[in-house]
């Protein structure tokens, strides 16, 4: 009797099923820590959040008054003085909001102020200034008459009378008559060295101080600083 030959299987031509693939022998799979991936997931959203939170407030801006050039106590704040900034807002800062600025122009300044600087409050006095309640009176003073670059707004000086041109001096001894006064403001020297000082003085003393110093007859004398 002949060998039967079993016939050969047909190939498969579809596609595998679960059921036609031999388990694997290998190492068992990996599987993902869940907890450890999620405490990951958690930091990197908290992380989002903080750096949205800081373009949030670095956004957070606020339009605030600044110093726009060197201003000595005692000055009458005028528009130019100022400019607008633009800072982000901080609680620890109290700048003036530029809101503000059509009541600022026209205050005095308490302290000298830096071109660069915010404008606070306390920079500023509470009224208009030296000289709220006094005459302001404009002197003229020569070089020789007056304290070379040592005065400054808030200087109490003496606006001490002296002889006119071609006056003798008053002889016996006598003091020179002299007026109290405070400066409230020193303007630039010209070429020949002459100086404009404007002194606040009582009411009773403006129209005398106006007159001397029309005249030429005055000089200033600087008292002690305490």
């Amino acid at each position: 009797m002949g060998t039967t030959t079993s016939p050969m299987p047909a190939p498969r031509t579809g596609p595998l099923r679960e059921a036609d693939v031999p388990a694997s022998s290998g190492a068992p799979k990996k599987r993902v820590k869940w907890p450890l991936f999620g405490l990951c997931v958690l930091v990197a959203i908290a992380g989002a959040l903080g750096a949205a939170s800081l373009v949030s407030q670095a956004g957070d801006r606020v339009q605030v008054l600044a110093v726009a050039r060197d201003v000595p106590a005692g000055h009458r704040l005028e528009a130019g003085d100022l400019v607008t900034a633009s800072i982000a807002k901080d609680p620890a800062l109290n700048p003036v909001r530029a809101s503000q600025r059509q009541a600022i122009v026209g205050q005095r300044t308490a302290v000298d102020l830096r071109r660069g600087s915010l404008l606070t409050r306390s920079q500023l006095t509470a009224g208009g200034g030296v000289g709220d309640d006094k005459q302001l009176v404009g002197v003229e003073l020569k070089r020789g008459q007056v304290p070379r670059d040592a005065l400054a707004p808030g200087d109490r000086v003496l606006a001490v009378t002296i002889p006119a041109e071609g006056e003798k001096p008053t002889s016996g001894g006598q003091e020179p008559s002299s007026i109290n006064a405070t400066v409230v403001s020193v303007g630039p020297a010209d070429a020949a060295g002459t100086v404009t000082v404007n002194l606040a003085v009582a009411t009773t003393d403006g129209t005398t101080l106006a007159a001397q110093a029309a005249a030429k007859q005055i000089a200033l004398v600087r008292e002690p600083r305490s």
